[in-house]
């Protein structure tokens, strides 16, 4: 292990509702929802933590949502908004390191091995980095500390909202011994079944199996199972590679045929990519639509616009027409996914992330 370095994962708190409370002080200690029209296929894009008490998540649809909390208030995103507070968290991160590796608006790693300050203590710098963030925003992040990405990324989730977790090299092993696979990044819901009905419930259960035992049950991925099991993840904290292309795509909890439900996931995706596309100030010529069915089969649809397509309705549009000439009418779906290439900037890279929603049973 390269227990060595020194990552932190910084993901802002509840960060399009929090930025609303804090300009509309009158939504502050209220369930806000920022996303779509209630009345329509609108998606939750994210949601005060006031909301949340009611079981309001991001990725739902809005109608639920308003199901849940009559109360609630509803918003329209302002991209242009977020943006520009989270430009101010950036200039934040470079004053500790240039490894700077965005996720998108509101996430991002950090290496801060070797630092700019010349701080030894990565859980001292993450501090200062969540005090100057509240001083100059008036926003809460949370922060994970390890020597990793993967346990970085987990440990920011632990204690939000404005939370601080630090998992060692020591504690390491005891940590993933206990956690559900299902915390595994690259652990979906279908993954998860599998391992469960192989017996695979905690890390400890993963980390018992050989690797050739994890290859023949789940292929190269195999290999990625059972290095974060021991604790390996050599993945670096990149700050500049050039990407071709920007999206996301969710396996779904249940294979699927009504198309009403396909949109409303489809339009989760497409405001997934206009926040990626607002993040990396950039937008597409060429909009892919993907679609597996229940067999595994998988297809793709595009189509190519003179104009760039950069913001969430044109995006859920144009799937909708891509969506039509495939057979998801007839045939049940197990994955959606929204790609924009043939980018009108370059952007940097970072590695895929699979986009879990919560549908399937909607």
């Amino acid at each position: 292990m390269t227990a060595e370095r020194k990552i932190i994962h910084i993901d802002m708190d509840a960060f399009f509702a929090a930025v609303e409370q804090r300009d509309r002080p009158e939504l502050r200690g209220k369930p806000v929802i920022v996303g779509g029209d209630p009345g329509g296929r609108g998606v939750v894009a994210t949601c005060s933590y006031e909301a949340r008490h009611f079981g309001i998540h991001s990725a739902m649809s809005c109608a639920r949502a308003y199901r849940l909390c009559p109360a609630a208030i509803f918003v329209r995103p302002r991209f242009e908004a977020y943006r520009t507070a989270s430009l101010q968290i950036r200039q934040i991160f470079h004053e500790y390191t240039d490894l700077v590796e965005p996720l998108s608006l509101d996430e991002a790693y950090l290496d801060v091995t070797a630092n700019k300050p010349a701080i030894t203590s990565a859980t001292w710098i993450s501090e200062e980095i969540r005090q100057k963030i509240c001083q100059h925003t008036g926003l809460t992040a949370s922060a994970g500390v390890s020597y990793n990405k993967f346990l970085a990324k987990i440990a920011s989730d632990l204690q939000k909202p404005d939370g601080l977790t630090v998992i060692t090299p020591a504690q390491a092993a005891e940590f993933i011994a206990s956690l559900p696979v299902r915390k595994f990044h690259g652990v979906g819901r279908v993954t998860e079944k599998k391992m469960h009905s192989l017996g695979i419930f905690t890390g400890a259960d993963l980390g018992s199996r050989s690797l050739a035992e994890l290859e023949g049950r789940f292929g190269k991925a195999g290999r990625y199972y059972h290095d974060i099991a021991h604790g390996i993840d050599l993945r670096p904290v990149v700050a500049n590679r050039i990407r071709k292309s920007i999206g996301k795509e969710t396996t779904l909890a249940e294979d699927i045929a009504d198309t009403g439900q396909m949109l409303t996931i489809l339009g989760a995706l497409a405001d997934k990519v206009a926040g990626l596309l607002e993040a990396k100030q950039t937008s597409g010529l060429t909009l892919t639509l993907k679609v597996k069915y229940a067999d595994f089969q998988t297809v793709t649809r595009s189509v190519t616009r003179e104009e760039p397509i950069d913001q969430a309705e044109m995006m859920l549009r144009l799937a909708e027409q891509l969506l039509e000439t495939t057979e998801a009418k007839k045939r049940a779906v197990r994955l959606l996914g929204i790609t924009l290439s043939s980018l009108t900037t370059e952007v940097p890279a970072e590695p895929p992330v699979q986009l879990e929603l919560p549908f399937g049973k909607v």
